[in-house]
């Protein structure tokens, strides 16, 4: 691992049973301070990507969560997490306050355990506003990270699209079969 780099394993994020904020945890068990802050929560139109993911209307309501996460004080990733309004409304995952014991355990007391999750990764160029609000250099790609969090009825309950600079990244995949 560089000096630099920051290992990432998804598994973390999924899991009710992990205390409190996993992305601090992750980052201080490298040695460093992850935080992070919520800039936008409550009910938006879906993205057409999300309401494909979360099997919703085109166009129709999801509780959007917009959050930037910071390593060491630096902005290093957009992570926006978009959840159907029947398990969201009218909940902590449409505020901008913190959700003790993080978001994946609030779900969990609501009902809604993830068992399955898919995820895709992509380069690509950031939008300006990606560019200037995670301080990139013109000619800078990112890697879009999309999740989509699954019930043990295969029901979609929570959707991430994160956008994150490459440099210092390494994302780690444990998988198991049978």
């Amino acid at each position: 691992m560089g000096e630099d780099e920051l290992i990432s394993t998804s598994a973390r994020y999924l899991a009710p049973s992990i205390p409190g904020d996993a992305w601090g945890a992750e980052a201080a068990a490298a040695g460093r301070r992850g935080t992070q802050k919520v800039v936008r929560a409550g009910e938006v139109a879906a993205p057409d990507r999300v309401a494909d993911l979360l099997g919703v209307e085109r166009g129709g309501q999801v509780v959007e969560r917009r959050r930037i996460m910071y390593l060491d004080g630096e902005p290093c990733e957009l992570t926006d997490t978009y959840y159907p309004v029947g398990i969201a409304r009218g909940t902590g995952l449409a505020g901008t306050a913190k959700i003790r014991g993080g978001a994946v355990r609030l779900l969990a007391e609501l009902g809604y355990v993830g068992t399955r999750a898919q995820e895709d990764v992509a380069a690509r160029m950031p939008s300006e506003n990606e560019r200037a609000s995670l301080s990139l250099k013109a000619d800078e790609p990112v890697l879009e990270l999309t999740r989509l969090t699954l019930d043990a009825h295969d029901r979609p309950i929570q959707a991430d699209v994160m956008v994150l600079p490459p440099r210092g990244q390494r994302l780690r995949y444990e998988i198991r079969i049978g």
